[in-house]
This record gives C-alpha cells, sequence and structure tokens, in this order.
C-alpha cells in the first residue's frame, strides 16, 4: 500500500533557531518551507525532513535519520569534526572502531548528535 510513496522523517527540537543552525549551517541542507516558526522542512537528496518545536525533542535514543553516503563517509566525517560535531562511540559487538567511525560486517558507520540529542548516522561502505 505504502511501497510507492514517499517518506519524511521527522525530527523533534527545544530550539528552532539552534536546529536551524545545525540542520542548515553546520549539516548544509536547503531549507523548503517554514510551517509559523513551529516547522522548517529541509530538503537532503531527494527526500525531506520535518524539524518541529515540540516539549518532547531528544527524547528518543535510537538512531532518527540515517545518510547513506557511500565511499565519501570517512571525508564526510571530518567535514563535520571541522565544524565541531562530536561523533558517538558505541560498543557493539562485530564492529570495530577506526577513528570516528565503526567498521564492520562490510559497512562504516558514524553516528553523531543534534544539539537536542536526536542521534543522526552516516552509512557508508
Amino acid at each position: 500500500m505504502l511501497a510507492n510513496s514517499n517518506a519524511t522523517a521527522n525530527l523533534a527540537v527545544k530550539d528552532l533557531e539552534k536546529a536551524k543552525a545545525f540542520y542548515a549551517g553546520t549539516l548544509g541542507l536547503s531549507q523548503v518551507d517554514d510551517m509559523g516558526g513551529e516547522l522548517i522542512v529541509y530538503k537532503s537528496g531527494d527526500t525531506l525532513i520535518n524539524v518541529y518545536h515540540s516539549q518532547f525533542a531528544g527524547t528518543n535514543k535510537a538512531t532518527a535519520v540515517t545518510w547513506a553516503v557511500g565511499d565519501r563517509i570517512g571525508a564526510i566525517v571530518e567535514s563535520l569534526k571541522s565544524k565541531g560535531v562530536t561523533f558517538e562511540h558505541y560498543d557493539m559487538p562485530g564492529l570495530s572502531l577506526e577513528g570516528d567511525i565503526h567498521v564492520g560486517h562490510g559497512m562504516k558507520v558514524a553516528w553523531f548528535k543534534d544539539p537536542d540529542g536526536n542521534i543522526l548516522n552516516l552509512a557508508g561502505e
């Protein structure tokens, strides 16, 4: 029923101005809409990300958004680090840490958080 429909990620934040600085400034996403100062829509590739004001911001303790970046993962990690992004390090079976990138099972993954604690990641090869 939904297989041919696009999906959009939704991220709750406490402060939309701080979120705007992170998503547009740090991550370089393009803002495509602003709905009354309560919701900002960003374009990422062919998808959209809704960043909205919520009292429940940062309560999700699981990965909220994944970007598939292929072999560019190392360069993107370094670029984000130069902009002040701190990467998370997790102890995960079968994965070893190479710098800030978890490697194993034929994949590379790097996790980081937005200012409200939403967990985001880069998946590469």
